[in-house]
């Protein structure tokens, strides 16, 4: 268990407070169930009456899932054969366009940059900004989903850490719960604060039914040394959302308003 003790910087996971609000949600790297614990984010407001819009800023790897295809019934690392923005859009209860969700989509699965790069385009800071801006304006609440880790490069010189930082939102940081999650999340705790990011919360996914030794010390040890709350989350079965867990979103600062 946590100690009680252990201070954080902005408490458990809580219930949305009024107002236009929202969270950026990273990990410590790719496959690490960021797209999990924003979609149960998205859904536990959902539930709650929100108006709920999610946002990522790209997409890539499109052309590892067929054109709405089934959800897999044996879903592996939290693989729904559904693309992150799809996933997004069906948990928020969302009506949102592909192009409103990501407007940045590609087919290879590698770093934006260079799938980007290879479209023959460069994706542009202000496209993105006034993208999530777009998206927050008719909705309670924004959850933003990031790509990769907070050090992978949209563009050559604008990384996700760069983006997260201009939206503003506090962060919630997806884990796995296993061996070598210590040094990956502490690290990735330290790039977020080196930049002035807020971290709301650790969430170590997927926990097991019946978790070990390692997973338990990776647990207290991650909030005592990174000084942050730590939450877990159950597998979920991406095909029945009535089945998951809350996971409610932190108060924090409002989403961005439009520029336009």
């Amino acid at each position: 268990m946590i100690d009680a003790d252990v201070p954080s910087e902005r408490g458990h996971i809580e219930a949305l407070s009024d107002g236009t609000s929202g969270v950026f949600v990273t990990g410590t790297g790719t496959e690490v169930g960021k797209t999990v614990v924003a979609a149960a984010i998205a859904h536990t407001l959902s539930n709650d009456g929100k108006r709920v819009a999610v946002f990522k800023p790209a997409v890539t790897g499109l052309d590892d899932f067929s054109v709405d295809g089934p959800q897999s019934e044996q879903i592996g690392r939290f693989e729904a054969h559904r693309p992150d923005h799809v996933v997004l859009r069906e948990a928020a209860g969302s009506t949102q366009s592909d192009d409103e969700i990501a407007a940045y989509r590609y087919g290879p699965p590698m770093s934006p940059h260079l799938a980007a790069d290879l479209a023959g385009e460069e994706i542009k800071p202000a496209r993105l900004l006034d993208a999530a801006s777009v998206a927050a304006a008719d909705s309670d609440a924004l959850v933003c989903e990031g790509v990769g880790g907070l050090l992978v490069p949209l563009a050559v010189d604008y990384l996700v850490r760069d983006f997260a930082a201009d939206l503003g939102l506090p962060l919630v940081i997806a884990a796995p719960p296993g061996l070598g999650t210590i040094n990956h999340t502490l690290l990735t705790l330290e790039a977020a604060r080196s930049a002035g990011l807020e971290v709301a919360a650790v969430v170590l996914t997927p926990w097991p039914e019946k978790p070990g030794q390692t997973e338990e010390s990776s647990r207290e040890t991650i909030a005592v040394l990174g000084k942050v709350e730590v939450e877990t989350l159950p597998r979920l079965d991406l095909s029945s959302p009535s089945s998951w867990p809350r996971l409610a979103l932190p108060p924090g600062r409002p989403a961005p308003s439009h520029r336009g």
